[in-house]
């Protein structure tokens, strides 16, 4: 991602950096929703999610520096693991496969959770170790099948109703090992000079507003965002 003259699919993508930058730093997750579309719309798609995982996991590497005090280690390990013992799995059964359907399929169960857990509906059993591990196990394959893994965490501490600095904290702990093991996978595309400093803004401006986001209002992102996601996938069968 380089450069001295800027394309206006550039100047999207930097965009798309800059705000996901701001809501992942603010709420915890939100990066890969809000960039990953414009970041492949620039370098294509096998480039684009290569940049994407990388930006995203830099994204969390200062608000955990932060609030990583707030995490809680038991609580990140119970999503983590699972999810990173089943996404090389998932991936090596869905080789070859057209995920497209079943990514249309996952994204219309987000949408439909979304609208029960806005409801005021809470899951008990999301909170028991079954409940983690299924959370795990869905967002690597939400992350395999259409890049956005971040939904059904979203949907896990919407209906845990962890307060602000714990949610924004274990968040970023599980997408930044997360999106560490997938650039292993993918291969490590270093962003350039240009995409780090607008990452750097996006994160600082981010990192302002985090302490004036009330649980209420983070818990109504945490959903928005989590319905982005669904919508998007619901979107790839185009």
């Amino acid at each position: 991602m380089t450069g001295t003259v800027l394309s206006g699919a550039h100047v999207l993508a930097l965009v798309g950096i800059l705000f996901g930058a701001i809501a992942q730093s603010a709420t915890g997750m939100g990066f890969s929703l809000v960039a990953a579309p414009l970041l492949v719309l620039y370098l294509g798609p096998r480039t684009g999610v290569a940049a994407v995982v990388v930006l995203a996991a830099l994204s969390s590497v200062a608000p955990l520096l932060r609030d990583g005090r707030h995490a809680r280690p038991s609580e990140v390990g119970r999503i983590l693991v699972p999810m990173l013992l089943c996404t090389p799995v998932i991936a090596v059964l869905l080789r070859g496969i057209d995920t497209r359907p079943l990514a249309v399929i996952a994204g219309c169960g987000v949408i439909v959770s979304v609208g029960v857990l806005a409801s005021g509906v809470r899951w008990h059993w999301l909170r028991h170790p079954v409940g983690a591990i299924a959370t795990g196990g869905a967002s690597a394959l939400l992350n395999v099948v259409g890049g956005v893994g971040g939904p059904p965490v979203g949907l896990y501490a919407a209906n845990a109703e962890w307060e602000p600095a714990r949610a924004r904290a274990n968040l970023h702990c599980i997408f930044l090992l997360q999106n560490l093991v997938t650039a292993a996978i993918l291969g490590i595309r270093f962003p350039g000079y240009t995409e780090l400093a607008v990452l750097a803004a996006g994160t600082g401006l981010g990192m302002l507003l985090a302490p004036r986001v009330p649980a209420a209002r983070l818990r109504q992102v945490v959903l928005g965002v989590s319905l982005l996601g669904g919508i998007t996938l619901v979107g790839s069968i185009g």
